[in-house]
């Protein structure tokens, strides 16, 4: 977008300057579930690489092929079985039934570490960790989606793609994690169907014209997915989302795999069509403004607001203090506080003759 927010889900070359085919790349991870359930953790990747790739026009879903980077701690207890199940539910169950190839990958047998110290012996253990790299050939290269949000003349809604089917698992999450929260059931994908289905709705959606934006849900779960979606468009987001406190938090926070959508009033019959005709189910869950404010309203009542500029700020927060001590800490400051000017018209081309 205009503020070159690095939220975005694929990567896109053309084949050469004039051209508008060209391929496109996209990646999964899911290693902290591989702590709690290595298997879910693998169909999580191949999951995660899928709906990030799904932003780029492609013809099909069998165009698509993957590249696996498996990691594993092998000849440690327990670990060549958790990794022997995981390539079986990636390689022989879950690439099949979904009819995606993986052509070539590498492995690296040897993630852990061992020393001695005053203390004793010292191990450390890396879980399984399986990143997928999925690539396929794109016909146009102009017709990809993004997770800036649009604002058109008639009211637009944010739809939740959820392939959970509603469970909402926190296991292994960012916010189990920030907690210090181990264990629990852990987000997986129960019914590969479900994923063909997503990539295949929003791959005619898209080429109908019918999404304005559009962002996986993953790492941090839709609280950071509608977050990233606002930073990028620096417009603002009403939440409604029903349930007590705790489902509130899952909903939140769940990390689920899927997808969110952003839709014009008068295509929501259509794209309601389409998603039934893939058997997906979306859920409304809020409206797109102007107010630069992320709101999440529950039973009735406001339960969160947080503006878009503090909210870039602690998010960018990170990036910003490595780069203060790597580059020239003045221009590092200047662009932080940038997040901070709210008329910032971002890059925009402007012609001159």
């Amino acid at each position: 977008g205009p503020w070159q927010v690095p939220v975005s889900d694929v990567a896109i070359t053309s084949s050469s300057f004039g051209s508008v085919t060209g391929e496109a790349m996209a990646m999964g991870e899911r290693t902290p579930l591989a702590s709690t359930n290595a298997p879910a953790s693998g169909r999580m990747a191949v999951a995660e690489s899928i709906t990030n790739i799904a932003a780029a026009p492609i013809e099909s879903l069998s165009k698509v092929h993957l590249s696996a980077n498996w990691m594993a701690a092998a000849g440690h207890p327990g670990e060549d079985a958790n990794l022997f199940d995981t390539v079986k539910a990636v390689g022989d169950e879950l690439c099949r039934e979904i009819g995606v190839a993986v052509p070539v990958g590498k492995d690296s047998m040897s993630m852990r570490t061992r020393w001695d110290d005053a203390n004793g012996e010292h191990n450390v253990v890396a879980p399984v960790s399986l990143i997928v790299t999925a690539f396929a050939p794109v016909a146009d290269v102009t017709k990809h989606l993004t997770p800036q949000l649009r604002q058109v003349e008639e009211p637009t809604y944010l739809l939740l793609l959820d392939l959970g089917q509603g469970k909402n698992r926190l296991g292994t999450s960012c916010l189990a994690q920030a907690y210090a929260r181990t264990g629990g059931a852990t987000p997986d994908l129960d019914d590969p169907q479900l994923l063909k289905g997503l990539f295949a709705a929003v791959q005619e959606l898209n080429s109908r014209d019918m999404l304005l934006a559009y962002h996986d849900r993953s790492d941090g779960g839709l609280l950071a997915t509608v977050a990233e979606m606002v930073f990028a468009s620096r417009l603002g987001v009403t939440l409604t989302l029903d349930g007590s406190r705790v489902e509130l938090l899952k909903k939140l926070f769940s990390e689920e795999p899927g997808a969110v959508v952003q839709v014009a009033k008068c295509n929501l019959p259509q794209v309601q069509m389409v998603l039934d005709r893939n058997d997906l189910k979306a859920e409304a869950i809020g409206l797109v403004d102007n107010s630069g404010k992320l709101v999440v309203r529950g039973d009735g009542k406001t339960v969160l607001s947080l503006d878009r500029a503090a909210m870039q700020r602690e998010w960018s927060e990170m990036s910003y203090r490595i780069q203060a001590l790597r580059d020239n800490p003045t221009t590092a400051r200047e662009e932080f506080d940038r997040i901070l000017d709210a008329k910032d018209p971002g890059l925009n081309v402007k012609l001159s003759f």
